[in-house]
């Protein structure tokens, strides 16, 4: 089987025993069985093929910034997007609008750069998500008042099968932290985002705003995957949290953050069962006082 992906990939993009502390934001997680980089969307369909035949779980992995795995590590094969999807470029349709095409391992830092090169306005509360595209269109990923479905023209994705189809906006159906991707498994390739020009400085005020109250406010300065829960409806969760008496709250090294009760760090070498451990701990604890149920926005293997 390992021969089978060498033969797709190359040696050096087939790993054994890979680390996932490494390829986590939380920086926690045993090891993949196999962690397999993937250049091409030719290579992606032969070794979905070799998955599909061998009867080998599988998960498709972006910049690790809301993924929590196991500390046993995942028994599968873990599959990252490499070179051959970090393509960018940016064509003008009107005076007023223009199109970024976007690869799926494209950071999304980098796509609000080259906006702000551009002068094109409406990717600003993206700037700070440390997330990619791929990840991002996945869970209709957000930040201060925008989604990526406010910016999206298009996405290509890629099924099970190997075949590949562009869905429009409409299309992708997405919802809070939820997109037709995630409800059926389909894989992220690249994707258009229809912007607005707008005036350069005013583009950048806006981005260093939403950064700058993004480090203020969160707890940037440790290993986290950004907000841990989903917001209920009707309320916020870091709000349910603190109320609960939960600020600090801690299990070996991981704790709800004293900045942003909304978001449990690493801050002491945790493992993943301690964060788990928290997890679940805020989570019976704000039930049993405000009869809320949160629900983890982290994806949990």
């Amino acid at each position: 089987m390992i021969q089978k992906f060498i033969a797709v990939l190359g040696e050096k993009n087939v790993k054994e025993n890979e680390p996932m502390s490494l390829h986590t934001t939380f920086r926690t997680g045993g090891c993949a069985d196999l962690f397999l980089i993937v250049d091409t969307i030719s290579a992606l369909k032969n070794v979905l093929k070799i998955c599909a035949d061998e009867g080998i779980k599988h998960y498709l992995v972006g910049n690790g910034s809301n993924l929590l795995i196991s500390d046993d590590g995942y028994k599968g094969v873990i599959i990252k997007l490499g070179k051959g999807f970090f393509d960018i470029t940016v064509d003008s349709l009107n005076n007023s609008e223009s199109v970024i095409k976007a690869g799926a391992g494209v950071l999304l830092s980098k796509v609000a750069r080259v906006a702000l090169d551009n002068s094109l306005a409406g990717f600003e509360f993206a700037a700070g998500i440390p997330g990619t595209v791929g990840g991002a269109i996945v869970m209709n990923a957000g930040a201060y008042g925008g989604e990526m479905k406010d910016v999206v023209k298009s996405v290509t994705v890629m099924d099970a099968n190997g075949d590949i189809k562009t869905l429009s906006c409409d299309e992708m159906q997405f919802e809070y932290r939820n997109s037709i991707v995630k409800k059926e498994g389909l894989y992220v390739l690249e994707t258009e985002f229809l912007l607005s020009r707008g005036n350069k400085n005013e583009i950048e005020d806006k981005m260093n705003e939403l950064c700058a109250k993004r480090r203020e406010k969160q707890p940037l300065e440790y290993p986290s995957a950004g907000s841990t829960f989903k917001r209920p409806e009707g309320y916020f969760a870091g709000k349910l949290i603190e109320d609960a008496g939960l600020r600090g709250y801690r299990c070996g090294g991981a704790c709800v953050s004293d900045k942003h009760c909304g978001f449990v760090v690493n801050d002491n070498n945790a493992t993943t069962a301690d964060i788990l451990a928290v997890i679940n701990y805020v989570q019976e604890t704000v039930y049993d006082k405000f009869g809320v149920k949160l629900e983890p926005e982290v994806k949990i293997l």
